[in-house]
């Protein structure tokens, strides 16, 4: 029930109390006066009564002043003519058996409502319907068969986190498997990852193999506003998975309870840190909790308490990155079994398209996919569709009725052209996917690229090319209209950014060295960074300022002389761009080389990797075998011989 149908209940009853109230006291008020049938003679006799009504044996009447009396008759059959008689106004009703009733609710009515408030509020009060005061109660939900339909069939890209938690199942399955080579079951899993990687995915796959009970929970279900809820919700969650052994307790986002304490503005939140400690103690306490695996998912282990992470309280941080290439084309075979293909789909290169996805992120893809073809009528979705897909989830949705100016609109092409030139004229460079001028996102118009190959490292050279790339744009405006917009903006920060980790962190500048500068920024409610110190002089910070001004300033200068070298094809690449208003690779590539593009833009040839053959190893020559051995003994003495670094 929500709050809205709560308060509109509670008014409800305020307003028939009300009510009831006012009719019982109006009724109260003009209450007739109760007087035997002597008296009621009486007054008949000397005139004093005007009219009466009849009603069964009960006579109410009108006195000539007003008041109203009220009476009960035996059988009289002289009555009636004396009435006649005197000239008095007689009416006559039937009998009403309800009245008892009507008198009994009114009396007893308002009574009965305040109990039966009373009794539903009370029930509104307790958490899930228990008996009152059941604050401490665990919230975590019992995963059955028919929920946990999910399998390790439905996970892919993360073949190493999906073994960890596989041998975890196995254990539990067959425990003595591991126990008679003396090993002991694992308390506690943390997954760590960044968002949309699968973690909740997998720990779900856990419970859909393991067969045995599994409890879900999240981090902010066990703190309440009263102190001591949140460390009996703990033992009361322990509580269960102890009668239930052996079963999973998974616990999804455990930064919320499991932060570090007693640091941050202010100090630690007394209820949080009551939960952590009850929480520390049922992990790994006096008292084993044999056959209870704790399972916890974290986006953010930097945030988590020392204490949390031992051994023996969470054995195992298994980490579930990005998927790589290979990863991505099985996390889009999972998402599209359901979705009808079409046969000029190729979800590899899709998945080549596609670095840096997450598997939330491809399985956004799919399903963007599919609603832009149900859009289009089509009964399956086809390569068009899933390339729309791809620039809605990585540019935005386009947006057409945005309304520009020639000017601004030209200004926007010759900017966008000189990112995608300076990318094609200098070899290194990522490969442009397309380039657009229509309005997307935030974004006045995009220039995309798409790594050829996956990068964990960035090499210098790679650094500076980048920020040439970055600063084409602002270039080819000042070359072609002689004057700069604010549209660089974004750009100049990110190039700002990248120079300032070359020389600050990466150690990448021969004058500064190899050296870093400033405290990476902590987060001021875990009692980090409180006020920012500088741990190097003013002198030293001056030649940084220049260093990084330098890096800018020379990349600049080789940026302004390749556009002004190629300007005629600057000039194609905007008309293009302005008549066409969106370009692919392939066009832009006929546009800037209409005679061929140079061999540094055409792809590799992808070599296959080697693979070792123990049949070929064994029937190898001895000669080579000899040969080999000698080659890797004289390689072993060299590299004893080299001084050390």
């Amino acid at each position: 029930m929500s709050q809205f149908q709560k308060n509109l209940a509670l008014w409800l009853v305020i307003s028939l109390l009300m009510i009831m109230l006012f009719n019982m006291m109006t009724q109260r008020e003009t209450e007739q006066k109760q007087i035997n049938y002597t008296e009621f003679l009486t007054a008949l006799d000397s005139g004093q009564v005007t009219n009466i009504t009849i009603q069964g044996t009960q006579i109410n009447g009108v006195y000539e002043d007003g008041a109203k009396f009220q009476t009960n008759a035996p059988p009289d059959m002289e009555l009636i003519p004396e009435l006649k008689e005197k000239g008095i106004i007689i009416e006559a009703k039937p009998v009403d058996d309800q009245g008892f009733w009507f008198t009994l609710l009114v009396s007893w009515g308002p009574i009965l409502l305040l109990i039966a408030v009373w009794i539903f509020f009370m029930r509104q009060m307790q958490s899930g319907g228990g008996k009152a005061m059941s604050f401490g109660k665990s919230k975590a939900k019992l995963l059955t068969d028919t929920q946990g339909q999910v399998t390790f069939k439905d996970v892919a890209g993360v073949d190493e986190a999906k073994q960890e938690l596989e041998e975890v199942v196995e254990f539990l399955k067959d425990p003595k498997k591991f126990t008679k080579l003396g090993g002991k079951i694992p308390k506690g899993v943390l997954l760590v990852g960044s968002p949309g990687t699968g973690k909740t995915l997998l720990a779900r796959s856990v419970a859909g193999e393991a067969g045995v009970p599994f409890f879900t929970i999240s981090g902010s279900d066990f703190v309440e506003m009263f102190v001591g809820v949140g460390a009996s919700r703990v033992r009361d969650l322990f509580l269960q998975g102890k009668k239930n052994a052996p079963c999973i307790i998974f616990i999804d986002e455990i930064d919320a309870v499991g932060r570090h304490r007693g640091a941050g503005l202010g100090g630690g939140h007394d209820e949080r840190e009551q939960t952590l400690n009850q929480l520390l103690v049922e992990m790994d306490g006096f008292e084993s909790n044999e056959g209870v695996i704790l399972v916890a998912a974290t986006n953010r282990p930097d945030v988590l308490d020392p204490a949390l992470l031992r051994p023996g309280r969470f054995d195992r941080q298994v980490v579930v990155p990005r998927p790589d290439v290979k990863g991505r084309l099985k996390i889009l075979q999972v998402h599209s079994r359901k979705v009808p293909m079409d046969e000029s789909v190729d979800l590899e290169i899709v998945a080549k398209g596609t670095p840096g996805f997450s598997g939330a992120d491809l399985a956004n893809l799919i399903n963007e996919s599919a609603l832009l073809a149900a859009r289009a009528n089509k009964t399956k979705v086809d390569k068009d569709d899933l390339d729309a897909a791809k620039d809605k989830v990585l540019m935005g949705a386009e947006r057409r009725s945005m309304v520009i100016t020639p000017e601004e609109k030209k200004v926007t092409a010759y900017h966008e052209a000189g990112h995608a030139l300076i990318a094609l004229l200098t070899p290194g460079s990522d490969p442009v996917h397309k380039v657009s001028i229509i309005p997307r996102g935030r974004a006045m118009g995009v220039t995309m690229y798409l790594p050829a190959e996956e990068k964990y490292n960035e090499t210098a050279k790679g650094l500076e090319i980048r920020i040439r790339a970055l600063l084409g744009g602002r270039v080819a405006e000042e070359l072609t209209f002689e004057s700069v917009t604010s549209g660089a903006s974004n750009d100049l920060e990110r190039v700002t950014a990248i120079a300032r980790k070359m020389v600050c962190e990466w150690g990448m500048s021969e004058k500064i060295g190899p050296l870093t500068f400033g405290e990476k920024e902590g987060e001021v409610f875990l009692g980090k960074d409180m006020g920012h110190v500088k741990n190097y002089s003013e002198a030293t910070a001056l030649e940084l300022d220049n260093e990084i001004r330098r890096i800018v300033n020379e990349n600049y200068e080789i940026t302004r002389k390749e556009l002004k070298d190629n300007q005629q094809k600057l000039i194609n690449l905007s008309e293009a761009l302005l008549e066409k208003e969106t370009l692919d690779s392939t066009e832009v590539l006929q546009i800037v080389f209409p005679e061929g593009a140079p061999a540094y833009l055409k792809p590799k040839a992808e070599e296959e990797p080697f693979k070792f053959d123990p049949e070929e190893a064994e029937t190898a020559a001895p000669e080579e075998a000899a040969v080999a051995e000698t080659a890797a003994e004289t390689a072993t003495d060299e590299d004893a011989e080299k001084p050390e670094a």
